[in-house]
């Protein structure tokens, strides 16, 4: 029989499950207050492509999270040490707000495409630039492949089915970098000191949030953000119960 083991870490995912845009969710700030005065060590993920982290970071401030900035991980610093590790020129297809992440790395003469949330830049022109990149032999990092999102407005459409379709044309796969690979989890614990046994993964979305932190030998626990798919939103999860199976 499986023994207990005591849970040493939390990864929180930020965009869903903490805020929705600018609106925190209803007792987000409070929950969070209570997993601090626990003994578990906290890191934020997000697969957010929209902002700069610094940008994400105010956000945060502003809708009174405590959080500092070297708890954060994102798919962008995911997809900016690739970039550096591959040593290549990236076309970067990201909101220009996320810009700030990429700051000196080389894109003239782009050898490489790297992708992520980009409405304004989702256009025949720009999409059919990156085609004929790939089909020159230029790699394709995504930075994520979310399917959405969801907005106040509601659900929107993510990077996912863009990525697809660039996939699709070319005849190419693309190396993601964000959730729900394990590379990203493992990537995010680095420095924290501990398992991914000891860990658990709280998000709202049961593919990219928990699906892939079990996948990378987490337990997942799926929240919600309104009366929709999930178990409990963040602001009831017991977090002084939760243990980790060994």
């Amino acid at each position: 029989m499986a023994t207990r083991r005591a849970l040493k870490a939390v990864l929180v995912d930020l965009s869903g499950t903490l805020h929705i845009e600018d609106a925190a969710v209803p007792g987000a700030q409070e929950a969070l207050k209570r997993l601090r005065a626990t003994s578990v060590m906290v890191r934020f993920v997000t697969n957010t492509t929209k902002e700069s982290k610094q940008d994400l970071l105010e956000r945060l401030k502003k809708l009174e999270f405590d959080i500092s900035e070297d708890e954060i991980f994102t798919s962008l610093t995911a997809a900016r040490n690739l970039v550096e590790q591959k040593q290549v020129r990236p076309m970067l297809l990201v909101d220009d707000r996320a810009l700030p992440d990429f700051k000196g790395i080389q894109t003239s003469d782009p050898n490489a495409v790297v992708i992520g949330l980009a409405p304004e830049h989702f256009h025949y022109q720009i999409l059919n630039q990156a085609f004929r990149l790939l089909l020159d032999g230029a790699p394709l990092i995504a930075i994520h492949k979310a399917r959405y999102y969801k907005r106040k407005d509601g659900l929107a459409l993510g990077p996912g089915p863009f990525v697809t379709a660039l996939e699709y044309a070319t005849d190419t796969k693309a190396t993601v970098v964000g959730k729900p690979e394990k590379t990203f989890f493992l990537e995010a614990l680095r420095g924290t000191g501990c398992e991914p046994e000891e860990t658990v993964m709280i998000g709202d979305d049961c593919r990219d949030d928990v699906g892939g932190a079990q996948n990378a030998g987490m337990r997942g626990i799926l929240v919600k953000t309104d009366d929709g798919a999930g178990l409990v939103p963040f602001s009831s999860v017991p977090f002084s119960s939760v243990e980790c199976d060994e």
